[in-house]
């Protein structure tokens, strides 16, 4: 059997991006920004890890975020679970980043929901 002269290489690829990972900081909650495209009102929700909160016909939950040990808590990235009171499964469950909100959006046709920053202690 004759291996892949191109496994060693990708092999040792992944081995030099694992080794560059950056370790990141369990910050104890954060700040979330809401809008609402059809009457233009925003506002921003700090909440700790876990909590959630109501505004319009949204639930929104920060269940986790974190920071680059290195890096400012604004280069944050949080788990965000948000309900729609109006649909049967969540607008959005998954992992937002500060930096490149649009990486991963919450797609909903009235709200948009991001992620601004950690909160440090």
């Amino acid at each position: 059997m004759r291996l892949n002269p191109i496994l060693p290489l990708v092999l040792l690829t992944f081995c030099a991006i694992s080794a560059q990972a950056e370790t990141a900081v369990l910050a104890k909650g954060g700040v979330v920004r809401w809008l609402d495209k059809v009457s233009g009102q925003t506002g921003d929700l700090e909440l700790s890890r876990g909590q959630s909160a109501q505004n319009g016909r949204l639930t929104i939950q920060l269940d986790d975020c974190r920071y680059p040990t290195d890096d400012s808590p604004t280069e944050a990235y949080a788990h965000l679970t948000v309900l729609d009171r109006l649909m049967d499964k969540p607008a959005f469950s998954g992992w937002m980043m500060a930096s490149s909100p649009a990486l991963s959006a919450m797609d909903h046709s009235r709200y948009d929901v991001w992620i601004l920053r950690c909160l440090t202690d």
